[in-house]
C-alpha cells in the first residue's frame, strides 16, 4: 500500500514544468497561459501551482493536447544585430528562430534574451528546465560580455560599478570588470554578470556617463561562442549543457 502511494506521489509534477517539458512553451509562459484560463486539467479550467501527472491526467492548452515530448534540443546561436530575441513579432522585424532552419525550429524558445542592437551568444531550447536554471537569478550562473563605451571611465567608476549600482530601486550584483583597451574616445570592458536585468549594461553605462557604442556577448556560464560566426548556429552536445539542470 505504501509503495504505491509513494508512486503515484512521484508521479505528481507542477503543470508549468509538464508543459514546458512538452516543447510547448517556456515555463515562463506557460506560468502565463495558466493565468490566463488556457491551460485546463480533466476538463476543468486549471489553478497556478498545481500538480499533474502527465500520463493519466488530460492536459489541454488552448483545447488541444500537449505535443509528445519532444528529444530535448539546445543551440547556441551567434545572434548578429538588428534581430529580436523572439520567436515571433506582430510588426514584422527579424526574429532570432528565423536564423535556425524551419525543420528544427519546433518547440524551441530563446533562453533569456539579448537587445535588438546587442549581438552575441544566446541560447535556443526546447527544455523547459534548462531554461530556468540558466535565468533564474538564484542559479547565479555567469554571462561574459565585450563592451565599447564612449569615453575612458575612470578607475572609481568602474569601482562604482564593480560594487553596485542603484538600479529601478535596488541595487545591482557585484560585477567583474576589466579595462581590455583603450583607445581615443572609447574603451573596450568585459563585463561578468551573474543577473540579467533588462539592458542593464547599457543603463548602468549610460547613468555612470559612458553610454555603449557595441556590445557582445561572448559566453554564457561555460559555454563560449569560440570562433562561430555571426548568424551562425550549432547544436550543443548533451554533455556541454546537461550538467545545468542536474
Amino acid at each position: 500500500m505504501n509503495g504505491s502511494i509513494s508512486l503515484e506521489i512521484m508521479s505528481l509534477y507542477r503543470l508549468q514544468k509538464i508543459i514546458s517539458d512538452s516543447g510547448l512553451s517556456s515555463r515562463r509562459k506557460a506560468d502565463l497561459l495558466i493565468k490566463q484560463g488556457r491551460v485546463t486539467l480533466n476538463g476543468r479550467q486549471a489553478l497556478l501551482g498545481e500538480k499533474a501527472d502527465p500520463v493519466s491526467d488530460s492536459i489541454l492548452v488552448d483545447g488541444k493536447h500537449l505535443p509528445k515530448k519532444l528529444n530535448h534540443k539546445v543551440f547556441l546561436l551567434n545572434k548578429p544585430y538588428g534581430f529580436i530575441s523572439s520567436c515571433q513579432d506582430d510588426h514584422g522585424r527579424k526574429t532570432i528562430l528565423s536564423l535556425i532552419p524551419p525543420h528544427l525550429r519546433r518547440g524551441l524558445h530563446p533562453v533569456g534574451r539579448l537587445d535588438f542592437d546587442s549581438r552575441g551568444a544566446i541560447l535556443l531550447t526546447n527544455n523547459g528546465d534548462l531554461t530556468l536554471k540558466l535565468t533564474h537569478p538564484r542559479y547565479s550562473h555567469t554571462k561574459t560580455y565585450l563592451v565599447w563605451v564612449r569615453g575612458q571611465p575612470s578607475k572609481s567608476i568602474l569601482d562604482n560599478w564593480r560594487r553596485g549600482i542603484l538600479l529601478d530601486g535596488k541595487m545591482t550584483m557585484p560585477a567583474r570588470i576589466e579595462v581590455l583597451d583603450r583607445v581615443y574616445g572609447k574603451t573596450l570592458i568585459k563585463v561578468i554578470l551573474k543577473e540579467g536585468r533588462n539592458r542593464q549594461i547599457r543603463r548602468i553605462a549610460t547613468l555612470l556617463g559612458y553610454p555603449v557604442q557595441d556590445l557582445q556577448r561572448i559566453s554564457i556560464s561555460d559555454i563560449n561562442l569560440n570562433g562561430l560566426q555571426e548568424g551562425k548556429w550549432r547544436e550543443l552536445k548533451t554533455k556541454e549543457w546537461v550538467s545545468f539542470i542536474n
